[in-house]
């Protein structure tokens, strides 16, 4: 990142931006009211032939590993899904940071931990499945699950009565817009991460749209659907059977535009249809010719 400058933060650096998005900023300087929805189906034919292909070599690999990985490469070609915007001004968040939550136990009553997964630049497929594994395996696998940032931060605040909690978390909403929450309040908070992904095919679930707050530095969330087999018409004029999952995005309008959001999508169906690529760096460049 180099030395910081006037105006960056401790996790991110200041944009300078045109005048049209500083308006529209000024305009909608809320998060909550700028969101846009993408619904998507993606093709995930050869991107499932490939996990299992991994997984018959004896390698550790999902599809949501593989879903990770797609989007990490995808932030690192489309950058503009890495800004986000707070106290009206926009920034880019410093690290590419992956969020989800995962449930300690399979029960209704287990409770759930943020887990962040920073991609460096030269991640693959094969680290980022390993730092995913291990962080999972780590809460589920241990006895006495050690909670620690933001994790043990909820916990510690939800025990105050209303009338001490509720200012205190109106100062603490007035840190985070100004860039200066405590380090304890960031760590592990998903919603100081580039994207929050939600796999609720895992539970045989269909895709949904879920709201980005107001609260940190987090632009977009995306949630995937239940795979599912689908005829589908091909551009060679032939019907084929193809694995198709459907996606819901939500975007913060204000951080790019729509033409830029939908190359970002080809590009992530892009290294789905060639999922070898995941194979290369994280940041590697990847050409996918114009939208059309």
């Amino acid at each position: 990142m180099g030395k910081r400058k006037f105006g960056d933060r401790k996790d991110a650096r200041r944009i300078d931006m045109p005048g049209m998005n500083q308006i529209a900023i000024d305009l909608k300087p809320n998060r909550s009211v700028s969101d846009v929805y993408i619904n998507q189906k993606m093709d995930l034919t050869n991107l499932y032939k490939y996990v299992s292909d991994k997984k018959a070599e004896g390698k550790e690999i999902t599809m949501f590993h593989a879903f990770v990985t797609a989007i990490g490469k995808t932030i690192y070609n489309r950058p503009k899904l890495n800004y986000f915007v707070a106290n009206r001004h926009m920034y880019e968040h410093n690290d590419v940071v992956v969020s989800f939550v995962a449930k300690i136990a399979f029960d209704d009553k287990s409770e759930e931990m943020m887990i962040l997964i920073k991609i460096d630049p030269e991640d693959n497929i094969e680290t980022i499945s390993k730092k995913i594994k291990d962080k999972v395996d780590g809460i589920r696998n241990s006895k006495d699950v050690n909670k620690k940032g933001a994790n043990s931060a909820i916990d510690f605040l939800a025990k105050f009565p209303n009338i001490i909690r509720v200012p205190l978390i109106g100062a603490l909403k007035w840190a985070d817009r100004h860039g200066v929450l405590p380090a304890s309040l960031v760590e592990d908070n998903l919603y100081y991460s580039s994207i929050i992904v939600s796999n609720l095919g895992a539970i045989h679930c269909g895709a949904i749209f879920h709201n980005i707050t107001d609260f940190g530095a987090c632009s977009t969330l995306a949630t995937m659907g239940e795979m599912k087999d689908e005829e589908v018409l091909m551009p060679n004029g032939k019907k084929e059977i193809r694995k198709i999952c459907e996606f819901g995005i939500n975007l913060d309008e204000r951080i790019a535009d729509g033409y830029y959001f939908a190359k970002s999508v080809k590009t992530i169906q892009y290294i789905f249809d060639n999922p070898e690529l995941m194979e290369g760096r994280a940041d590697e460049k990847i050409e996918t010719g114009e939208v059309r």
